[in-house]
């Protein structure tokens, strides 16, 4: 018995883990460009999300058939008690390891690295093609088909709003110059005169002039803006929730639509108490964006999570929402390279570190 409830405490643990580091991965383009504030974006995620945890208990179920583990790893392996648990701690941990250091990784790489990891210590053997065509391939294509998504509907959209006499003007911010001096150890700050700056800053955002269906274009813009980070949102509760709940239903006999409760609630708590690092690092040091590109990330993304929901693909929220993300900051040039070699780094590590700890804890447990 105490076996069961450790089981089903680890994949809460996972649940919240997965809040942390991906509730803010549908906003982020709201925080960055100044859409929303922060407490507003999350606010906004954490109920599409809610939602979405609850709409998968009638569209994800395949994807609670795929992350059971089944064809991937020997049936003994799956009627072990300690093999929910080791995967449901080994992929918490791994995911609260990057968000301790504001790194996007992803939920579903952990699972799967955690899966391989228990199934290893607990027969010592996987099936590598179950693995390869079930789990790798739609990991490693999918953020390349959200880049390339990116990158061609972008100049699309930037054409149709030409076409519509929509222009964009950038705000001019004027005001007195400080600088602050150090002497004998004593910081004192000394005025300098005015400045003007030209330009979009994090305080000085573009603005969108002209008029859309008798709307002005900046609040058509907002509105949708918040409709596709919230569309993003609402794809990740229906992607996430079935993998993650898979492991309450291994351990406590529950129906299925408790146990997506209760995992909804974790994550919206993860979320609230701990995306703040994940938050910046998507909002504001992959790349510099504005209304316009945080809504095609944000449209490419949606898209291409509720496609793979509703087919029972397992691809990454965090994996889609960044290739997005770098496919803006290539189109516009303006992409941090650093940032997105640190994230890349991650994810490279993931699934290893995943299946280590993964198969540490089923080792010990028995």
């Amino acid at each position: 018995m105490l076996i069961l409830v450790l089981v089903s405490l680890a994949a809460l643990g996972l649940a919240y883990a997965n809040g942390a580091n991906d509730n803010s991965k549908g906003v982020a383009t709201l925080f960055g460009t100044g859409t929303a504030s922060y407490r507003g974006a999350l606010a906004w995620a954490t109920i599409c999300t809610f939602a979405g945890s609850m709409t998968a208990i009638s569209l994800a179920g395949r994807l609670v058939d795929t992350f059971r583990g089944q064809g991937l790893v020997d049936e003994a392996a799956l009627l072990d008690p300690a093999f929910p648990m080791a995967v449901g701690l080994g992929a918490a941990a791994t995911v609260m390891l990057a968000t301790r250091f504001g790194l996007p990784v992803s939920t579903t790489h952990a699972l799967t690295g955690a899966l391989v990891g228990a199934g290893l210590a607990s027969t010592g053997s996987v099936h590598l093609a179950a693995l390869g065509s079930g789990f790798v391939v739609p990991l490693l294509v999918s953020p390349f088909v959200a880049f390339a998504g990116t990158l061609a509907l972008y100049p699309m959209l930037h054409k149709c709003r030409i076409g519509l006499g929509v222009t964009r003007e950038s705000c001019l911010c004027v005001g007195e110059q400080v600088q602050v001096i150090a002497r004998e150890g004593i910081a004192t700050a000394v005025a300098c005169g005015p400045q003007v700056e030209v330009g979009t800053r994090a305080e000085c955002f573009d603005r969108y002039r002209g008029r859309v269906a008798g709307i002005g274009a900046q609040t058509t813009l907002d509105r949708l803006h918040f409709l596709s980070a919230g569309a993003v949102s609402f794809a990740r509760g229906i992607n996430d929730t079935p993998k993650i709940a898979v492991l309450i239903f291994a351990g406590v006999a529950l129906p299925r639509s408790m146990g997506l409760l209760l995992v909804g609630i974790a994550i919206a708590l993860g979320g609230i108490l701990h995306a703040r690092r994940v938050t910046e690092t998507m909002s504001h040091r992959i790349t510099a964006m504005n209304h316009g590109q945080g809504f095609t990330a944000n449209l490419v993304t949606a898209f291409l999570v509720i496609f793979a929901s509703r087919w029972g693909l397992p691809v990454s929220t965090t994996h889609v929402s960044c290739g997005s993300l770098f496919g803006i900051g290539m189109a516009t040039r303006l992409a941090r390279r650093r940032t997105i070699l640190g994230i890349l780094s991650a994810w490279a590590i993931t699934l290893p570190v995943a299946a280590l700890l993964a198969m540490g804890v089923c080792l010990l447990t028995r």
